[in-house]
């Protein structure tokens, strides 16, 4: 099979398929964001599922997501933390985090997740430290407050997971204009100087296209 688009998203269906299965609450939590009119731009289900193993991997039991959007990655995450954990979850915009909670209490981990509405700049700080995994999938122009509040947020073996680092590519290019791209490539110069951080990356295709995450344990 030729390595297109087509091929990356029927290849991401079958893993799907074989590893993630149907999940009736995830599901429905899809269907709730769409109907909402958000931006089909939550993580795919092998990478929510790679989130749980992580937490697990780590015994997260406090967890920090910087973008709730319609709460997907928010279910997993909580599932992850187990009945005494707890995911603190950061939505800037209020209509989403309303969708987010009503889909979040729909698959029985309500009581577990706590979305604070507010733009991470401003909600950050007035977090409680202790955090054992982050996860930042919010506004890339940003990356570098989110680490930067990840680090005095976590604790040394902290877990952070930062999405979207590919970019189609594009963060090979440092006379790009897209502030996304910039945001991007600031976030994981940061991580690769930054002595708070140990970090790596991934490029990765998919349902998501050509893409990728950082991962990171504060030291």
């Amino acid at each position: 099979m030729e390595p297109t688009a087509d091929a990356w998203s029927l290849t991401d269906a079958y893993l799907t398929e074989v590893l993630v299965g149907h999940d009736p609450a995830l599901e429905a939590a899809l269907a709730a964001q769409r109907n909402a009119g958000m931006p089909a731009i939550e993580v795919a289900p092998v990478a929510g599922k790679l989130l749980q193993l992580l937490a697990r991997i780590s015994g997260a039991r406090r967890v920090l997501e910087i973008g709730t959007l319609g709460g997907y990655s928010t279910i997993w995450l909580a599932r992850a933390v187990g009945p005494e954990g707890k995911v603190v979850t950061v939505e800037a915009e209020a209509a989403n985090a309303a969708v987010a909670r009503a889909s979040i209490d729909a698959a029985g981990v309500g009581d577990r997740v706590d979305i604070r509405i507010g733009r991470g700049a401003d909600v950050l700080p007035t977090l409680v430290g202790g955090f054992d995994l982050v996860f930042i999938d919010a506004d890339k122009e940003s990356n570098t407050i989110y680490l930067d509040w990840a680090a005095k947020l976590g604790h040394p073996g902290t877990v952070i997971v930062l999405d979207n680092i590919g970019r189609e590519g594009e963060i090979v290019r440092d006379d790009s204009d897209d502030s996304k791209v910039i945001g991007t490539r600031d976030g994981l110069r940061m991580l690769g100087e930054d002595p708070r951080f140990d970090a790596t990356a991934l490029q990765t295709v998919g349902a998501k296209g050509w893409d990728g995450v950082a991962l990171a344990v504060v030291l």
